[in-house]
């Protein structure tokens, strides 16, 4: 971390980090990174279903919002304006891969395309988890239908507000409302009382998985501005 002291960084509001950085503190990009990270690859492994998908997808992200950091006006809050921009991004990869396995497999392909892009080699983390129910809760989510999926991930399992989902997604709140109850129906009979719980330590998104997406995130900075001068502490 770029603070010997993460008490004080996690002290800082994202507004204050933003000026910090516009002013010329790159370095504290960090700070915001480290805060949303596990929010931002929530989101982007509901959208794309696959690990290392995801968390490419949240590196790009992180990139744009990094480039456009001076263009935000403040009427959301950061994380929802960061957030839309990964939902954004994810959304468009999805539309991409479509037409191109719609290329493919010509006009008459059925099924859900998304299958194409799932991993079936788990990653140290995965391999290293004790909790079945967790691995089972994340398949049951995998599967739900995609609009509903987002939701649910955002909504229950991230903790958000049907507001700021409402924000983040660019639909109703009663649109969310309705997209979660359809998920919570589909999930319930599997997972009962076990869901408010187990949920919130599903798809979890810090240690080495955080540490390794900043790193990358600041080379592609300086590769994409030609400077070699913006470091963190690891």
């Amino acid at each position: 971390m770029i603070k010997s002291d993460s008490t004080i960084a996690a002290a800082v509001s994202d507004g204050e980090v933003i000026s910090r950085v516009l002013a010329g503190d790159k370095a504290s990009f960090e700070i915001l990174m480290r805060r949303h990270n596990q929010r931002l690859y929530r989101a982007a492994r509901a959208i794309l279903r696959d690990d290392l998908l995801a968390e490419d997808l949240v590196q790009e992200a992180w990139v744009r919002v990094y480039q456009h950091l001076a263009d935000f006006a403040g009427r959301a809050s950061f994380a929802t304006w960061a957030l839309r921009i990964t939902v954004n991004e994810g959304l468009a990869r999805v539309r991409a891969g479509k037409r191109f396995v719609d290329q493919q497999d010509g006009p008459n392909t059925n099924g859900d395309h998304m299958e194409r892009f799932s991993s079936s080699v788990p990653d140290p983390e995965q391999q290293a988890s004790s909790s079945e129910m967790r691995g089972i809760l994340e398949q049951l989510i995998d599967a739900l239908p995609d609009a509903s999926r987002t939701v649910f991930m955002l909504r229950d399992v991230e903790g958000m507000s049907t507001f700021e989902v409402s924000e983040a997604l660019g639909i109703t709140e009663q649109n969310v409302k309705v997209r979660l109850h359809r998920a919570r129906a589909s999930l319930r009979e599997v997972l009962n009382l076990h869901i408010g719980i187990q949920s919130r330590a599903a798809f979890g998104f810090l240690g080495v998985r955080c540490d390794r997406l900043v790193r990358r995130v600041f080379e592609l900075i300086n590769e994409r501005s030609g400077r070699s001068d913006i470091r963190i502490g690891h």
